[in-house]
């Protein structure tokens, strides 16, 4: 199974013994793979929360003013910058604020 690495702002991809396979993006702050391994949240230093592929293709911007997210099964819980917590589906509806 890969895994993701920050190597400063950038997110990397990378085999589990540590081989790089491609950068996915840049200025970011942190980066989180699915379960399954084909789909990566990003949170970039401007805020917003990008869905990618693996290949570091985007998909689609989730939300903005954002300082984390992380998936939660095949959802994805974001931190916004006031402190709340929204659970958005991938497609980046919102289902409840917390």
């Amino acid at each position: 199974m890969n895994v993701i690495r920050m190597n400063g702002n950038n997110v990397e991809l990378r085999t589990d013994k540590g081989s790089i396979i491609r950068t996915i993006t840049d200025k970011a702050v942190s980066a989180n793979l699915n379960s399954i391994g084909d789909l990566v949240v990003v949170t970039k230093i401007d805020g917003k929360v990008e869905l990618r592929k693996d290949s570091g293709s985007i998909i689609r911007t989730i939300t903005d003013k954002a300082t984390d997210a992380k998936f939660n099964g095949t959802d994805i819980i974001v931190t916004k910058e006031n402190g709340k917590m929204e659970l958005r589906k991938e497609n980046g509806s919102l289902i409840r604020t917390m």
